[in-house]
């Protein structure tokens, strides 16, 4: 006869696998003390004390011999209570009772080697079913309990160790993640559960559970990580490719010892000033590639455009944006808000040694939110002003001059090769002295005598000398350029000359051989040739990954140049095709991304788009083109090409949301409404009302929202357009819950679920199903709510749509919450949280843990609650939704209260 004695979960007697009645929840009791003190004698005081905690029962020790009596006719031969000593000891063999099985092989499995002690550990884990003596309250139990929570915590931890030793990571990362959230403040667990995710390839989540538990143990205890766990952290930050920005070393760099000795003394943040073309880049550049491997966590480069005569100097926002994408951070944890993602860029930087290398800023005002905290960092900067604005102890302001003579004489030597330059010593020289020290002048004449090899040196400095330059004023360096420049384009072929001056007219700060070819009109082959050589010629700079850009001063000549030499009609054309090019292409990638939209119509093709294999391949190709497609929809706006303008905003949308550039959602619609204007389509204003008026809503700018989306509705019943208009109510709904209004977004989303259920579109009928329940309970309609959110998960398991089931198990899990039923509302919204972190929907996994908190709490799970609000609470603050952290971290001020019995 096989018999089990359990305590580990509820207590339980089971003869041959099958439970035996042991009475009532005090006789357990009484069986539970005698099992945790098996073979020792437990005296009738002892089991009063321990059963009845004081509240005694009229005549004690008769009701013990009565409950002692009917556990004896109860338990089977293999387990007896003897009478021993004037107390009571069960006899069992101690293997059959769970309690002391468990630490049986706790205990043997520290003197195995790590296979047996994990399989020992393992078998420990299996008998636990719950917590111990689950349902007993008496307080001797009780203590007990969290004892044994304790071993049973130890042994986990340790068989965890084990199991991750042996590469079991991916099976493990659930297990932790909830041990994580039960105990918020244990670096153990948090280390187990961050290498566990960052060996299974969840490196974003590693280091998103890291700052978790920073956060915590900051808020909690006012410490920082311990060694162990930072070294982690570490290492999971290494094992990641650091990002490498740096554009290419300018090899004929030449000169500036002083200047360099300078930086190596440097404090955190040096500002290299000067007139435009002074070789600030130069100088820059060749200082961050000879230190390098004194920044191993990366090196960060932006050209922040603060005299480019193409456009306003770029946003921090933008450029901090560009830093969070390098540093590998998920487009879902971009905060919307400036502020926030300032706050997030230095929160990753803070302890990793990266060089910052801020090209071309304007002034201080741009600078400042590009700037890390903390000493491990250090930032370059460039600029033609000063930026005193910067001023401080921890600031060098270096200026910088013209090169001197043999600085300058040295560089051209560099750039034509030593015997060249060592056979015409007087002609080195004079072309020296024509550029006035001055670089970027010396770059380019050096630039044309190496696409001229047999040249004279004499020649081209005769040639120099007839323009003049010996007049110039020496007090301003870059009055020799245009002169250098006007007679650099005299030896230029035709072609040559024309994507010289076209390149300078072109949208964007940079461009790809692929649009280059279509601004100029030649093959792809033919325009890399021409590219090539005005490479060579100094005029254009290719960096690392292939694209082409033009110093500022230059790219203003190359535009002067289009404006003077090429007609109106040919500027045009070649601007209409490169356009042409962008809206193509972007549209196939918008088709790419989300193939279920409505299609529209392109315009007769001028062009082919460049080839987008994949959703990957159309990802990173937006990536990469991101601001020139803007650039191209503000060309097209300027020209008055309407349909362009539009299609430009409609190919874009998906990316824009995806990536999180809602600004720059808002602007390219409004831009594309006022281009609609003018099309014969209707349905053309009718979605970019609808679109514009969403991006006004998700940025808070509500009464715009509600204009656009009135005369978006509007259009679509005067057009009889069902799809525009089902899709127009559901973002109407969307709209109205985003400022309070759940009855209008109710009636909106009821309106948008008949036209979907008429349309025949399942997912979009199942998410207006959704969306019908989550306005339903907000409203206190229970039971409409689940009809809805209940069909609405049955019509999505049948048309799988990932995010849209995540957001249907949101819902049922605040509709179970709010009916009482908060064992169920967690596990609807741990199978949601499931779905929104597998797909990076961070802005969702943040609403869900607030969510998930209340349930926890209603059934007295303090620390789980605890946690969960922890992790939103930093989540919002990331994402800079500072409103929602605010009121998370009152519910956490409020669960404190509470555990202090302080009045709320």
């Amino acid at each position: 006869m096989a018999v089990e004695l359990r305590v580990l979960g509820q207590v339980e007697l089971l003869v041959d696998g099958r439970p035996v009645e042991v009475g009532h929840a005090r006789q357990r009791c009484v069986l539970a003390v005698l099992l945790v003190e098996a073979n020792r004698v437990v005296t009738p005081e002892q089991l009063v004390e321990r059963v009845w905690a004081g509240r005694l029962p009229h005549k004690a020790r008769q009701v013990v011999t009565n409950y002692v009596s009917r556990l004896r006719r109860a338990l089977p031969g293999e387990a007896v209570i003897a009478r021993r000593g004037g107390g009571y000891s069960l006899e069992v063999d101690p293997a059959s009772v769970d309690l002391h099985r468990f630490r049986l092989l706790v205990a043997r499995a520290r003197g195995q080697g790590d296979a047996r002690a994990l399989a020992l550990l393992e078998e420990a884990s299996r008998l636990w079913r719950g917590e111990a003596f689950e349902g007993l309250d008496a307080p001797w139990l009780a203590a007990v309990r969290e004892g044994l929570a304790r071993e049973r915590f130890a042994a986990d931890v340790d068989r965890v160790d084990l199991a991750l030793a042996r590469g079991r990571h991916a099976e493990l990362c659930a297990e932790l993640a909830e041990r994580a959230d039960a105990h918020p403040l244990d670096e153990r667990v948090a280390g187990q559960l961050v290498l566990a995710l960052h060996r299974s390839g969840r490196r974003e989540e590693a280091l998103a559970r890291f700052e978790d538990i920073r956060a915590r143990l900051a808020d909690g205890l006012g410490a920082d990580p311990g060694p162990d766990l930072r070294a982690l952290h570490r290492q999971v930050l290494a094992a990641a490719p650091a990002p490498r920005q740096l554009p290419a070393r300018p090899w004929w760099f030449t000169g500036r010892a002083t200047e360099l000795e300078r930086l190596d003394e440097s404090a955190r943040v040096a500002v290299v000033a000067g007139s435009g073309g002074i070789g600030k880049t130069w100088l820059a550049l060749d200082w961050a590639h000879r230190n390098a491997d004194r920044f191993p966590d990366g090196q960060l480069f932006v050209d922040l455009r603060g005299f480019s005569p193409e456009g306003e100097p770029m946003d921090p926002a933008v450029a901090v944006r560009g830093f969070l994408d390098a540093l590998g951070v998920a487009p879902g944890r971009v905060p919307v808000d400036p502020a926030g993602r300032t706050a997030l860029f230095r929160d990753l930087v803070v302890d990793r040694r990266v060089l910052l290398v801020l090209d071309n800023a304007v002034d201080a005002a741009q600078v400042a939110p590009l700037l890390p905290g903390g000493g491990s960092c250090a930032v370059l900067v460039t600029s033609r002003n000063q930026l005193t604005g910067l001023a401080a102890e921890q600031v060098l302001h270096l200026p910088l001059d013209v090169l001197a003579d043999d600085e300058a004489r040295a560089l051209l030597a560099n750039r034509l090769g030593a015997d060249r330059a060592a056979a015409e010593p007087a002609a080195v020289d004079e072309l020296a002295g024509f550029c006035g020290g001055f670089p970027l002048a010396l770059s380019i004449v050096a630039g044309h005598a190496h696409t001229h090899p047999d040249l004279p040196l004499a020649l081209l400095a005769a040639e120099l000398r007839d323009l003049g330059l010996g007049t110039l004023d020496d007090h301003d360096p870059t009055a020799s350029l245009p002169a250098v420049l006007s007679w650099s384009l005299h030896d230029l072929t035709a072609d040559q000359t024309t994507a010289f001056a076209l390149l300078g007219i072109a949208p964007g700060p940079d461009i790809g051989l692929p649009a280059a070819a279509s601004l100029t009109g030649l093959s792809p082959d033919r325009a890399e040739v021409v590219l090539h050589d005005l490479e060579q010629a100094s005029l254009v700079a290719r960096d690392a990954s292939g694209r082409y850009r033009m110093h500022d001063l230059i790219r203003g000549y190359a535009a002067a140049t289009a404006h003077r030499d090429l007609d109106a009609d040919r500027r045009t054309a070649a601007l209409r095709r490169v356009v042409d090019f962008c809206t193509r292409t972007a549209h196939a990638a918008e088709r790419l991304l989300n193939p279920h939209l409505r299609p529209i119509d392109l315009d007769p093709p001028l062009t082919r788009p460049h080839p987008l294999p994949d959703v990957p391949a159309a990802l990173a190709w937006l990536d990469t083109e991101h601001r020139v497609l803007l650039a191209a929809q503000q060309t097209a706006a300027a020209h008055r090409w309407h349909a362009t303008t539009w299609q430009l905003a409609w190919s874009l949308t998906t990316f824009l949301y995806r990536r999180g550039h809602l600004h720059d959602a808002l602007t390219a619609w409004r831009a594309a409404l006022s281009s609609a204007e003018h099309l014969p389509d209707p349905a053309a204003r009718t979605l970019a009302h609808r679109l514009l008026g969403s991006a006004c809503a998700e940025l808070g700018r509500h009464e715009e929202a509600a204009e656009h989306l009135r005369r978006a509705l509007a259009l679509a019943e005067r057009q009889g357009d069902t799809d525009h208009l089902a899709h127009t109510h559901r973002e109407c709904a969307r709209a109205w819950a985003l400022r309070g209004d759940h009855r209008r977004a109710l009636d909106h989303a009821r309106l948008a679920l008949d036209l979907f259920r008429t349309l025949g579109q399942p997912v979009w009928q199942a998410r207006a199903l959704n969306a019908v329940g989550w306005y339903a309970v907000l409203l206190g309609d229970h039971d409409t709510a689940r009809e809805h959110c209940r069909a609405a998960l049955d019509l999505l398991r049948r048309h799988p749509n990932p995010v849209g089931e995540a957001d249907t198990l949101d819902s049922l899990g605040l509709i179970d919450h709010r009916t009482g039923r908060h064992h169920e509302s967690v596990e609807h919204y741990r199978e949601a949280l499931a779905l929104f972190r597998a797909h990076g929907d961070t802005n969702a996994v943040a609403d869900t843990l607030d969510a998930l908190g209340r349930p926890h709490a209603a059934l007295g799970q303090r620390e789980q609650a605890r946690a969960v609000w922890r992790e939103a609470r930093d989540l919002f603050r990331q994402q800079g939704r500072e409103q929602q952290a605010e009121r998370v971290r009152e519910q956490l001020d409020a669960l404190d209260r509470a555990d202090d019995g302080s009045p709320g």
